[in-house]
Formats: C-alpha cells, sequence, structure tokens
C-alpha cells in the first residue's frame, strides 16, 4: 500500500543564485519534499529501519543546500538524484525549492521550482505527471 511522507517548509539559509550578489549575501530558501513509498511492513512492525527516515532525508536536503548553485532547478535536480542513489524504497518524490524574497524589481514573496521523478519505475505504481 502506497503511502506518502510530506517535509514541508524546510528552512535554510544559502547562497544559491547566478548573481554575485547572491552568492556573497545569500538569502531564505524553503524546500517542500513528498515522498511516496510501501510502508506496509513498516506499520506492521512498528520499525524505523523499515520505513524511510525523514530525519535522514531532511541531513541530506540540508547538505545539498550547503552547495551553492546557480538555478532552482539544479537544486531540485541534486535533491531528487540523492533520493534515487540512497532511497530504493521510494517510488516517486516531488520537491519544490522555494527562493524567498527575490530580488526581481518589486515585492514578492517567493520564486518557486518543482521537479518530480518516478523514482524507481518497476515499483512506480502512478504516473509521474502528478
Amino acid at each position: 500500500m502506497n503511502s506518502k511522507i510530506h517535509l514541508s517548509g524546510m528552512e535554510f539559509y544559502a547562497h544559491h543564485g547566478c548573481f554575485k550578489e547572491e552568492r556573497q549575501v545569500g538569502t531564505h530558501f524553503k524546500v517542500d519534499l513528498i515522498l511516496e513509498y510501501d510502508a506496509t511492513q513498516a506499520a506492521q512492525s512498528d520499525d524505523v529501519a523499515q520505513t524511510v527516515n525523514y530525519q535522514t532525508v531532511y541531513l541530506e536536503v540540508k547538505k545539498i543546500m550547503q552547495q551553492p548553485v546557480n538555478l532552482l532547478e539544479t537544486l531540485c535536480q541534486n535533491i531528487l538524484s540523492i533520493l534515487w542513489e540512497n532511497y530504493p524504497q521510494v517510488t516517486y518524490a516531488e520537491v519544490t525549492v522555494h527562493k524567498m524574497n527575490p530580488a526581481l524589481g518589486g515585492k514578492v514573496a517567493a520564486v518557486s521550482v518543482t521537479r518530480n521523478k518516478a523514482l524507481h519505475p518497476d515499483l512506480h505504481t502512478r504516473s509521474s505527471n502528478t
């Protein structure tokens, strides 16, 4: 049976962006992550080793957020890649990276990029377009 883990509003201060000022000063980012997986064994055993440990996922996202890149799209891809490598039980992931208060010449709360991926298609039971 498919289950979802939502890690919502993970906050980071980081130095991502195409402009020198963004890399020097930095800004606030938020990351939202949805992971789909089969939680049947975890629910029956009540054993964290049988599930996706969301503390470990958070720490991996934090590590990626500390490595400056130019694009939000790259951040999303890097997060999806580490999930694919380290969590074979995850069948689908969706990540949204929000750059808070971007310098766009006016008041904008955030600019966001969302990417999703069927991480292990042989285990995936739904379209990755959702």
